[in-house]
């Protein structure tokens, strides 16, 4: 806070003084320490930039190093007599499939009851309901209604059949007992053990109005039943699902279309990372055009190891140009697609070996143990990306930088701050001292005027 009546005494030892002369001292104290703070700032907001890419690059490397991507399958059906899901790692191939016959339940039908309230029984006794083989004990008594008995079903053999009421008309209510499982074996008998129903209308009088049958179809020609429509053991991870009589032809094959995804991927988010290094690293005269980090090693041989990194990698049984990969004169890397499905039409499995680790068959015949290209090119970027390595220390370096930076500013704003709260009780002394003189040299020229005006 300045002094209100500084400089009153003198003119010349005021406030806007001391305000000049804060300003210089500043300039050459604060301000220096201000800029380094603003170029450090810069420099953690452009390592975030290179974080961000590196990350992108290394979660895209280990997509394609993962062994699961080379399994995905994908599957094309002409007609609509079946569906197909493949699982991983699925036997590839082409099959037809002609469906002959769809695989049903067994459903029984009771005779008529006026309402789904009417009384089933004389006195309590057991029903038995066989299944598949099964037998299921249902126990009644003289209360026990027609709804009352479709409970009792549905809770003691819900695992095996479904019981439901049906209105067929006014007056007229039906049971409908019908098979949870499709095929031959879901005969439905239900027999009254105790002979305490009131008639037979449950038993003798049940009548299929649909009969489980197998299904029934032919695989590449050879006639083939199951019980059910949903097959998933005839080919080693398929699921096949029947749907209509008719013909289809199924392909089964690896899923090019994931993989050229992933690959997309790498080369994009390989170029956006390089992007980024070259712009700030770049070097010039011309501080605009200048990278922040042209002069920061740890940057600058980053760029160099990930530029590198393309040429070196393959574990001597090849290398990513052999795959359709290319760097141009510019750095920017490239995927001829028609190289790398030529390459995976003619051995999949060592495409998958080249790239993400296993056995390699070279031309003789002989194998090869290899890591994987992007397992190499995994653990290289991750020397830099993963806790702790490379970026982490240099971001930590310069939040470090940043904290010596603001505690070196604090010292030496508390020193001016000292050292100009001195100056201004001093410059208040010396102008109160300027002001007495001031004050005395005026009495005494007043005298001095008094004197010679009575002389005169």
């Amino acid at each position: 806070m300045g002094i209100s009546s500084l400089g009153v005494g003198s003119s010349i030892l005021t406030q806007d003084v001391l305000d000049q002369l804060r300003a210089a001292d500043e300039a050459g104290q604060i301000t220096p320490i201000d800029l380094s703070l603003a170029n450090e700032g810069d420099k953690k907001d452009a390592l975030k930039l290179i974080d961000a890419a590196m990350t992108n690059l290394i979660d895209s490397i280990n997509e394609i190093k993962s062994q699961s991507l080379y399994d995905e399958r994908k599957t094309e059906i002409s007609g609509t007599a079946v569906e197909v899901k493949a699982s991983a790692n699925s036997d590839v191939g082409d099959f037809t499939l002609e469906v002959t016959t769809l695989a049903t339940k067994q459903i029984e039908e009771s005779g008529a009851f006026g309402s789904e309230d009417e009384l089933i029984a004389n006195n309590a006794g057991t029903m038995n309901l066989n299944i598949d083989g099964e037998d299921f004990t249902i126990e009644y008594d003289d209360t026990t209604t027609l709804k009352d008995l479709k409970n009792l079903i549905n809770d003691v053999a819900g695992d095996k059949v479904d019981a439901t009421i049906v209105q067929i008309n006014s007056g007229e209510f039906r049971l409908f007992v019908s098979s949870v499982e499709t095929g031959t074996t879901q005969d439905i008998t239900m027999t009254d053990e105790s002979g305490e129903l009131k008639d037979t209308r449950l038993t003798d009088d049940m009548t299929a109005i649909q009969n489980g049958v197998d299904a029934e179809f032919k695989f590449n020609g050879q006639a083939i039943t199951r019980t059910s429509n949903n097959i998933d053991d005839l080919i080693t991870g398929l699921d096949i699902t029947l749907k209509e009589i008719g013909t289809s032809v199924v392909s089964v094959s690896q899923d090019r279309e994931t993989i050229m995804e992933k690959f997309d991927s790498f080369v994009s988010h390989y170029n956006s990372a390089m992007t980024e290094l070259d712009k700030m690293t770049k070097p010039s005269t011309d501080s605009q055009e200048r990278g922040i980090f042209s002069g920061e090693s740890t940057i600058k041989n980053m760029k160099r190891t990930v530029q590198d990194m393309i040429s070196t990698i393959g574990g001597g049984v090849g290398t990513m140009p052999d795959y359709g990969f290319d760097i141009d004169k510019d750095g920017k890397m490239t995927l001829d697609k028609d190289i790398l499905n030529d390459m995976l039409d003619e051995n999949s499995t060592n495409v998958e070996a080249f790239f993400a680790g296993g056995t390699f068959t070279n031309a003789d015949d002989t194998t090869t143990e290899v890591d994987g290209a992007f397992t190499e090119l995994s653990t290289i970027v991750e020397g830099y990306t993963k806790y702790n390595a490379t970026l982490d220390q240099f971001k930590n370096s310069i939040a470090d930088t940043i904290s010596s930076l603001e505690d070196k500013k604090t010292n030496a704003t508390q020193r001016l701050d000292a050292k100009y709260e001195i100056m201004k009780k001093q410059f208040a002394a010396y102008d109160l001292m300027i002001s007495k003189i001031n004050s005395a040299s005026s009495m005494f020229v007043q005298m001095a005027n008094a004197q010679t005006a009575a002389q005169n």
